[in-house]
């Protein structure tokens, strides 16, 4: 097999495609999408996200030290793809998307009612990187749509028609190969 070799850089796809919402108090909210979004610690939950200093959302949630992460499904993936290229200095992007603010329930930014689930965040770290700053972040609470609850109480989230992004590209997650243990589980 022959591969080529390229300058360094960031292959590591895909990876999920994630609107981020921030809000300074007595201002409009916001929302970002964030393609560098990932879990780092389950006790305490912990997540990060990596935004250029000068995307708008950088200083509101520097300033506010907080942000809800919500996830995206194919029904979202033109409002997320809208929220990456639009900058909140200029165009409301809830009015212009048609979407509905959520109260959250600790911090005080809002979530995004369309999103199957709402991943309240407090910052506890910024790691300046280059061209990205690395918000390190608590998660306080966590908010889902019930209609992804089966009658047993199970969290069915993988019906939910989530999106990722790879390469320049959104797709919708799809064919389940496996389950964790899988691999070892006795036949």
């Amino acid at each position: 097999m022959a591969k080529q070799s390229w300058k360094p850089g960031n292959m590591l796809y895909p990876v999920p495609a994630v609107m981020v919402s921030c809000q300074r108090e007595n201002e409009k909210a916001n929302i970002i999408t964030v393609a560098w979004a990932g879990t780092i610690c389950t006790n305490p939950a912990m997540l990060s996200i990596s935004v250029r200093p000068e995307r708008y959302s950088y200083d509101i949630i520097k300033e506010t030290k907080e942000f809800v992460v919500n996830l995206v499904t194919s029904d979202l993936a033109y409002a997320t793809d809208y929220c990456g290229v639009k900058s909140g200095r200029d165009v409301d992007k809830f009015k212009e998307m048609n979407l509905h603010k959520s109260i959250s329930k600790v911090v005080k930014a809002p979530g995004i009612e369309e999103s199957p689930v709402n991943i309240e965040c407090r910052v506890v770290e910024i790691k300046e990187l280059g061209s990205h700053h690395m918000f390190i972040a608590e998660v306080v609470s966590v908010n889902i749509d019930d209609k992804y609850m089966d009658k047993t109480g199970k969290f069915n989230l993988n019906k939910a028609g989530l999106v990722s992004y790879s390469h320049g590209e959104y797709f919708e997650l799809g064919k389940k190969l496996g389950k964790f243990g899988y691999s070892v589980a006795k036949k």
